[in-house]
């Protein structure tokens, strides 16, 4: 099985947040703006210093954040997603199945630049991204 980690949605301030957790926390801080990644062409030229996604990893823990951009926008209650983590596309694909019975699919998993990503809010109300990362990414 994968590895299982908090995933925060941020109203623009993500690398705010992501340097006082680091602050706060220790550990390695990486970060990826919009402009740094391979969709910049693809998105407008005001969203390329956003966060697309920020890894916060010291002994025992990883916090994982980004600008939200998409579909759903942060509100309380929906600011923090389950981010499972899978070794292999067959794991990935049931896992992303079961967590969807009863639930909703917002996004299905799709293919990405830096590997394969769904989201899902389980039949509990819980939001889930599913993802696996293609090894020759690096982040």
């Amino acid at each position: 099985m994968g590895q299982l980690n908090p995933y925060l949605s941020l109203k623009g301030n993500c690398r705010e947040a992501m340097e006082f957790y680091k602050d706060c926390l220790g550990g390695k801080l990486t970060l990826m703006t919009v402009g740094e990644s391979p969709m910049a062409a693809d998105m407008p030229k005001e969203k390329h210093n956003n966060i697309l996604h920020s890894v916060l990893q010291n002994d025992g823990f990883m916090l994982m954040a980004c600008d939200a951009m998409g579909p759903i926008q942060p509100v309380q209650g929906n600011t923090v997603a389950l981010c499972l983590s899978c070794k292999t596309q067959n794991e990935l694909e049931e896992c992303f199945s079961k967590l969807s019975v009863g639930g909703k699919v917002i996004t299905p998993l799709t293919k990405e630049f830096f590997g394969t990503l769904g989201y899902v809010v389980d039949k509990f109300g819980f939001p889930w991204m599913c993802e696996m990362h293609d090894e020759n990414m690096k982040m």
